[in-house]
Order: C-alpha cells, then sequence, then structure tokens
C-alpha cells in the first residue's frame, strides 16, 4: 500500500493518484488520457475562504473579477478592512446584497476570533467543517472546497459541485446529473483519498471543455 499524507502535497497527489488508478479503471483511463491532475493548492486564511464565498454559484472568472477589484479597493485586504468599506462599498464594487452579508458576517467572526482560522489546520475534517459552517454563507460545498484546497485534506468531497457532478455523470455514462446518494455510493470506494479522485474529475471536466 502507498502511504499518504494527511495534507497533500504534489508528491501525495501524485501517491494518491497512483492509488487509486490501481483499483478504479475508469479513473485510470482519464488519468491516462489527461494525465495527473495539478494540486490546485491555495493559501490558508481569510482570503481565500472570502474568494471562495464570492464562486458561490458563478463562473470562476466573475468571480476572479470582482475579486479582484476588492483585493485593489481594499487596503490591507484583510477583515478590518472589508469591515471598514461596509455593506454600500461592498455591493458598489458589485458584490450581491447575501454575499456582502457573508462577507461581513466572516469579517466579523475572523476579527472577534469566534473563528480562528489557524487553529483549523489542527482539527479534524468534521470539526473543521462545523467550525466554518458555524458562519453565515458558509455551507458544506465552501467548506468543503476550504479543507480540500486550502487544508489540502485528502479525504474531502464537496457536495454539490457542479463541475464533479457532470464529471462523475460523463465517467458514468448517465446524460443526467447522479442523485446525492448515488454520488455518495460511487465515491464511497475512493475513501479516504476523495479529494485525490476529484481533483482527477476537475481535471478531466476542465480539459474536456478546453478541448
Amino acid at each position: 500500500m502507498i502511504p499518504y499524507s494527511d495534507t497533500l502535497d504534489r508528491l501525495a497527489l501524485l501517491a494518491g493518484v497512483r492509488r487509486l488508478t490501481r483499483r478504479d479503471r475508469r479513473l485510470a483511463g482519464l488519468v491516462a488520457r489527461y494525465g495527473p491532475p495539478p494540486l490546485w493548492a491555495r493559501r490558508p486564511g481569510f482570503t481565500t475562504l472570502l474568494r471562495i464565498i464570492l464562486e458561490q454559484q458563478v463562473t470562476l472568472a466573475s468571480a476572479a473579477a470582482l475579486f479582484n477589484r476588492l483585493a485593489t479597493t481594499v487596503r490591507p485586504f484583510d477583515p478590518a478592512g472589508v469591515l471598514a468599506l461596509g455593506s454600500r462599498g461592498l455591493q458598489r464594487l458589485g458584490v450581491t446584497r447575501q454575499k456582502t452579508r457573508y462577507a461581513l458576517a466572516l469579517a466579523d467572526q475572523v476579527t472577534t476570533g469566534h473563528l480562528a482560522l489557524r487553529r483549523l489546520g489542527r482539527c479534524s475534517d468534521a470539526e473543521a467543517q462545523e467550525r466554518l459552517m458555524g458562519v453565515p454563507g458558509i455551507g458544506p460545498w465552501t467548506a468543503g472546497i476550504y479543507l480540500l484546497m486550502a487544508l489540502r485534506r485528502p479525504d474531502i468531497w464537496p457536495p454539490g459541485d457542479l463541475a464533479l457532478e457532470k464529471a462523475l455523470a460523463r465517467l458514468h455514462g448517465s446524460a443526467s446529473r447522479l442523485s446525492a446518494h448515488e454520488v455518495e455510493e460511487v465515491t464511497e470506494p475512493w475513501r479516504p483519498l476523495r479529494a485525490v479522485a476529484a481533483r482527477i474529475l476537475w481535471h478531466s471536466y476542465l480539459s474536456e471543455r478546453a478541448a
């Protein structure tokens, strides 16, 4: 058995890819066609978590454009800076009313210490998700993406991710998205490396779109 790390780095990711492709021929086919996936690591902290909130239910391109407007306006780009900008300032930059509430709630909880982001790295997956989801606007998908990309946990599957669900349906030859129960059944054998499988599927989805 190939060992894997509790925190994925590039070597641990490649070891996980080898381990999964040995036991799942469909994933092996994707890796053979598109190559191993990127690590897609993000720096842990407030900035990354806020950016993931901005990415909820929009394209990555539009979220990136909005994030860049914020980053060039809010100096320094930290919770205090976001709180100082306030609701009107955020909405003038194009943040929706709902995501403005989420951004301010996150900034407030980080500032007051109710959400200690630095401590999440020492928490279990379940505990880290629970603490993150205590913030308004952070649900299972947002918490999952943060754990997967920022904390680089190896066994995270972000529920409701549209790209993943499309890639998973294509993997199984289904014309429609799988139900939540079906997704759980399909991904269960990939434990404890579901985050590695997710990266394989994302990579295949993006590669096929680019082609």
